[in-house]
């Protein structure tokens, strides 16, 4: 059985998407989506580099703990939802004309869970080699930074 299980993270008012570095555990931001017209004629690369320490990673290798967090506990409701519609489902067929098997509870789902909120801070640099993808840094990083696209050095 395959369960499909939507995933809605927000992105901050310019439409970038917090990211965790699966090599040095910073936070930063890139875009998500084109960023501007430019980048959609631009192929997805395999793997994208830390902006902070120049490390290259798979594409799903960038979750921050907080949105690992929040996937896990869609995981989990979605689970507990199949086995109580199962149970109801084996309820149902267990009874007969000659005997009726009812049941009186249900397992204890959770609500859906909220999305982490994307607050609008780090600042936006641009790399001078790759200019269609921005990345956004904190307030407090130094330079150097590296190119999303091509790990390239670059100071802001």
């Amino acid at each position: 059985m395959e369960i499909k299980i939507p995933i809605h993270l927000t992105v901050d008012n310019d439409g970038f998407l917090r990211r965790e570095c699966p090599h040095c555990q910073r936070e930063f931001k890139w875009h998500d989506g084109p960023a501007n017209e430019e980048a959609e004629h631009h192929e997805t690369p395999p793997a994208y580099y830390c902006p902070l320490c120049g490390q290259p990673a798979g594409m799903d290798s960038w979750w921050t703990q907080e949105q690992l967090a929040y996937v896990q506990r869609l995981r989990e409701r979605a689970a507990l939802q199949v086995m109580d519609e199962g149970l109801d489902d084996l309820f149902k067929r267990t009874s007969s004309k000659h005997f009726k098997v009812e049941r009186t509870g249900h397992l204890d789902v959770p609500d859906e869970p909220v999305a982490p909120v994307e607050p609008d801070d780090m600042v936006m640099i641009v790399s001078p080699c790759h200019a269609y993808e921005p990345i956004k840094v904190p307030e407090d990083s130094t330079s150097p930074f590296f190119c999303l696209v091509c790990g390239a050095t670059f100071s802001a």
